[in-house]
């Protein structure tokens, strides 16, 4: 595909139905600036992998277009490919001296005995500044909080959950019951996170926050600017919503 055909294909259709960059910004929560890098092919200006193809997605839902159709043509030309890199092959390391092993080994166990006096004390520490986050977090959202039941196509096998903003908002992910992030996620930076059987989301402005679980886009919720939290799991996705809050 020549160079320019996929942006001024998308850009003629948005043109064709009378729609601004705007209009479309505020439909889809998609940042004008990545709106304009697709028009433009600007790759350099966009995410990667699962994050540019899901803004493709709901352009493409938006607009009435197939999206599927429009994929491969954004595929087609950008040029991307499903092929791995070749691994290097494996390089041979000399065998070390036969004093290291023995010197290694004391060390390691020095080090053990050290980080087992103070182990109990930091675990006992951390689980609190945890349970103290876990609180604070369920305080901040309002008491009349609703939750809503949204069925899905069954997801098997391990969660693989893909994450980007759309703009700027504060996240905290629990992965299976643990905290595996909590803090600022700037517009446009993207995470990837994997559970067994459960996912937690809990975002100051949910519908900033674009979600491919095993694949599958999942649907901005929310309102804008509104605070609440999505649980994944294999056979539902549940959305907790909640008013504005401020962290």
């Amino acid at each position: 595909m020549a160079k320019g055909t996929f942006g001024q294909r998308l850009k003629s259709e948005r043109e064709l139905r009378e729609v601004s960059l705007d209009e479309v910004s505020q439909a889809t929560r998609i940042a004008r600036r990545f709106l304009e890098a697709l028009e433009n092919e600007q790759w350099n200006k966009l995410p990667g992998g699962v994050f540019g193809r899901g803004f493709v997605r709901s352009i493409a839902r938006y607009l009435g277009l197939s999206e599927e159709n429009l994929l491969s043509e954004y595929d087609l030309a950008r040029g991307e490919s499903a092929n791995t890199p070749l691994q290097k092959p494996e390089e041979r390391i000399p065998s070390p001296p036969r004093w290291m092993p023995v010197a290694a080994g004391l060390l390691l166990l020095a080090l053990l005995a050290g980080a087992i006096a103070g182990g109990r004390y930091a675990w006992k520490a951390y689980q609190a500044h945890r349970a103290q986050k876990k609180s604070s977090a369920i305080v901040s959202l309002p008491a009349a909080a609703q939750a809503q039941i949204f069925t899905t196509n069954s997801v098997t096998g391990p969660l693989d959950l893909s994450m980007v903003a759309s703009a700027s908002t504060h996240v905290q992910v629990v992965a299976d019951g643990n905290v595996v992030f909590d803090g600022d996620l700037p517009s446009g930076e993207g995470r990837r996170f994997a559970a067994a059987d459960r996912l937690e989301v809990t975002a100051t402005d949910l519908e900033a926050v674009l979600l491919e679980l095993n694949g599958q886009t999942v649907a901005p919720l929310g309102t804008p600017g509104s605070s609440g939290t999505i649980v994944l799991t294999q056979k539902v996705l549940r959305q907790t919503t909640g008013g504005d809050t401020q962290r």
